[in-house]
């Protein structure tokens, strides 16, 4: 469904513009401090509302790419600028225009020395995570997807924490070493095929041998991205040290880009292969959903407690997305949209407090609901939705995770369904320290209650976080079709690769 109005390259570009007039300020430093928050914010917000009215004329009944803008860009050699989104990319860019504005305001004040700078620096990784969900040629792709790394490990070397550019080359290294495997296979994705359209490669059948080789070096680049264990030691030390609006972009958006990488080429692409390393993920993905969770028991830091869970959520995502069934395939789509709403949340609510006392450290609070009840709300939902209580967005992801994962194997189930009760009791033991007790410190007695701007970010992500948990049609009927279509073209070789098993069950039983 092409266009004739490039709305895509509008929407992802939009951002840019903002740059380009935060570069034209003038004036002294309170006044260029002022009008770069304005100018981020109004900018951020402008493609909020046009990521939303395509939202609102998106077909979810359409199986194939939607408002799709092309470009004659080495045309010959079978490379093009092509944009597009379907029902799995589009959640995620509604997410990315929706989470940018609101980490925006989270620096609003924090944020004292560089401003411009800083502003400029959130505006370009807006234009590239949405360029990332929305590309679909593999080398654009791969601009976008590596490009991001860039803004992110500026924005952690300048203005995170004492230790801020020891995490940042970490991050930077991490996940630029995992994705030059990735592009040695899209090199050699471009040899066998003649072209790095991803419609096309999609439906182009590489051969069992060498899927298993393309397979291996995505998953190199996704795996870190998530971050799956035990590639997931960058993703700690990043959060700690990022400032507040770093930690909700890195943990809402950026984990969701290895997911989101699985669903679009390994198991489209690259089907024998995603069969048959299946039950290695499994067993990767259940080590990291009780072995992060028993590290987030031992966390004295509030913010590397909720990025250790940020691993074992991610850990449910794939498990869910090789299950191989709907259910499970829905269910780590709707697990990474809440885990974009929730962490953010989180993340967000230990930067409101760290703001006012300047420390992490868990022991250094309690009570903190004497001095701000309001704040002691929104935490505990949040808190809540992250355990999956029913009601929340939580709850849809993770169970549906476990419906899809008891279809496929039963003991892979079970073991991922130990990372509730483990989040249940990392989350709890964190909201009871900080937040119940009685109030006997004077620091803790002196807390400033929320103020407008604080609870203005917090309304709209509590919202959806329980409207989505009570009525999550909205969500499943946007990606249900595009769901379909990357089952479709992989459940005859899952079905192959069944019979093939239980013959060779009944020849040795036999």
């Amino acid at each position: 469904m092409e266009t004739t109005w490039p709305v895509l390259t509008v929407l992802t570009f939009l951002p840019l513009v903002g740059v380009v007039f935060l570069l034209l300020i003038r004036g002294d430093e309170e006044v260029v401090v002022r009008n770069a928050r304005n100018v981020a914010l109004w900018v951020s917000g402008f493609t909020l509302l046009l990521a939303l009215a395509l939202l609102w004329n998106f077909d979810p009944n359409y199986d194939g790419y939607q408002f799709v803008d092309r470009g004659d860009w080495l045309a010959d050699e079978g490379i093009g600028y092509m944009m597009g989104v379907d029902g799995i990319s589009m959640p995620f860019v509604v997410l990315s225009a929706f989470l940018t504005p609101l980490a925006i305001l989270a620096s609003w004040h924090s944020v004292k020395h560089r401003v411009r700078e800083y502003m400029m620096a959130f505006l370009v990784l807006e234009t590239l995570m949405i360029g990332t969900f929305s590309a679909l040629d593999l080398v654009v792709f791969y601009l976008f997807f590596e490009a991001v790394l860039i803004p992110m490990f500026i924005i952690i070397g300048i203005w995170g924490g004492a230790r801020r550019v020891y995490s940042a080359f970490k991050f930077f290294l991490y996940t630029l070493a995992g994705s030059v495997l990735m592009l040695v296979a899209i090199l050699a994705m471009y040899n066998m095929a003649g072209t790095t359209n991803i419609p096309q490669l999609t439906n182009f059948a590489f051969d069992p041998s060498v899927q298993f080789w393309l397979f291996l070096a995505f998953f190199a680049s996704f795996a870190v991205k998530m971050p799956m264990w035990p590639v997931h030691t960058w993703l700690p030390d990043a959060h700690v040290e990022a400032p507040t609006a770093g930690s909700m972009i890195l943990a809402g958006v950026l984990l969701k880009m290895g997911g989101y990488g699985f669903l679009r080429f390994s198991l489209p692409m690259f089907p024998d292969a995603s069969i048959s390393f299946a039950p290695l993920i499994f067993v990767l993905s259940i080590i990291a959903i009780i072995y992060t969770s028993l590290v987030a028991l031992a966390q004295q830091d509030m913010k590397k407690l909720i990025a250790y869970s940020s691993v074992a959520h991610m850990g449910f995502v794939t498990v869910g997305i090789f299950s191989f069934n709907a259910q499970g395939v829905a269910g780590a789509m709707f697990q990474m949209i809440s885990h974009g709403l929730i962490s953010a949340a989180l993340f967000f609510g230990v930067g409101v407090v760290y703001d006012r006392l300047h420390t992490r450290d868990i022991d250094a609070y309690g009570g903190v609901a004497d001095a701000m009840p309001r704040y002691a709300v929104f935490f505990m939902i949040m808190m809540l939705g992250s355990v999956g209580l029913p009601g929340t967005t939580g709850f849809v992801g993770e169970f549906l995770v476990m419906v899809g994962a008891w279809q496929a194997n039963i003991v892979v189930a079970i073991f991922t369904a130990t990372g509730v009760i483990l989040g249940a009791t990392y989350m709890l033991w964190l909201y009871r320290r900080v937040v119940f007790g009685r109030a006997e410190k004077d620091e803790i007695l002196a807390l400033e209650p929320l103020d407008r701007r604080e609870i203005f970010i917090f309304l709209p992500l509590t919202i959806l976080v329980i409207w989505y948990g009570i009525f999550p049609g909205g969500i499943f009927d946007l990606m249900d079709v595009s769901i379909a279509s990357i089952l479709d073209q992989i459940e005859p070789v899952y079905l192959d690769a069944l019979n093939t098993a239980q013959s060779a069950v009944t020849t040795i039983g036999e």
